[in-house]
């Protein structure tokens, strides 16, 4: 949930720029987000120290253990969240945050590569430790104003997500069925085409360009495919694992704020900032819901 609460209230923030949305919205947003992030790395932390079996357990399971990589993601959105207040605090957790990305990375990702992947595993989950992590830093480093660091995390980001499509969509396509009670982490399908256009902006100066089109385009084609799979993975009902298209429907709302300011495709990005703003409001209201119920957390 932090994630694309961060995301959103960030995209928020842009919007606020822009003269779209007012501050306190994008802010009490952000701020929202941080302490349900902080409440969630106490709690990550409490479990590593007194649950370690349960830890050790998610950190070799080949799907469980991408999760992880949620932890230095929002630790940098948590900076960028806190940039214009605390500006020490801000650079410091998106150093630790950029550093944790690639220490997992290497640990995951470059672990991998002895052959102890399985097809099954090959989720839009793996998207997270290689793509997601670099395409923000990529977009911390360019708020900081360290433009080449940026670009080298773009590109990091970049060809991980080239060299990652294939494999993902050939195992949607030609593997069993994800299980029911967890389809809608495909969702994180929709992710890397937008946050990866939102870190082309934070580097590139914020203009719509050919390549930036390039990405919408290829980001609303995955939206419109996923829009096709809902009823399929609704099949056994909403569950916490639909978070998995907040970040992309977050970064999808940043990308629309950017067409509404340049004037460009304005129907298009109108609707793009406010499908992927209200879809993230309704993941939260169903999330409340399932609390209501006393189904939100597994026993």
């Amino acid at each position: 949930m932090p994630l694309g609460l961060f995301a959103l209230g960030l995209s928020w923030r842009y919007g606020a720029h822009i003269g779209l949305l007012p501050h306190w919205a994008a802010e009490t947003l952000l701020a929202a987000a941080f302490m349900l992030w902080l409440l969630l790395v106490i709690a990550y932390v409490i479990k590593i120290r007194f649950f370690r079996p349960e830890f050790l357990q998610d950190l070799q399971d080949l799907v469980q253990c991408c999760f992880i990589s949620a932890i230095p993601i929002t630790t940098m959105l948590a900076g960028l969240a806190a940039l214009p207040y605390q500006t020490p605090l801000a650079k410091g957790l998106i150093l630790l945050g950029t550093a944790g990305q690639l220490a997992f990375a290497m640990y995951r990702a470059g672990g991998l590569w002895r052959g102890v992947h399985t097809l099954d595993a090959t989720t839009p989950i793996v998207y997270l430790p290689t793509v997601a992590t670099n395409f923000v830093s990529a977009t911390a480093m360019a708020v900081l104003g360290w433009s080449d660091y940026a670009w080298l995390f773009l590109g990091a980001g970049l060809f991980s997500w080239l060299s990652l499509e294939a494999a993902i969509l050939s195992r949607l396509r030609t593997g069993t069925p994800v299980n029911a009670p967890v389809r809608g982490i495909v969702g994180i399908q929709l992710a890397p085409a937008f946050v990866g256009c939102g870190a082309y902006f934070a580097a590139s100066g914020g203009h719509i360009d050919t390549f930036a089109l390039l990405l919408i385009g290829y980001g609303c084609l995955q939206f419109l495919l996923l829009l096709r799979l809902l009823p399929w993975m609704l099949e056994q009902g909403f569950s916490p694992s639909f978070w998995g298209f907040s970040f992309g429907l977050a970064a999808m709302t940043g990308c629309g704020f950017h067409l509404i300011a340049e004037q460009r495709l304005l129907f298009l990005g109108y609707f793009l900032a406010t499908a992927g703003s209200g879809l993230v409001m309704l993941l939260l209201l169903a999330t409340l819901n399932l609390a209501r119920q006393g189904r939100l957390l597994v026993k």
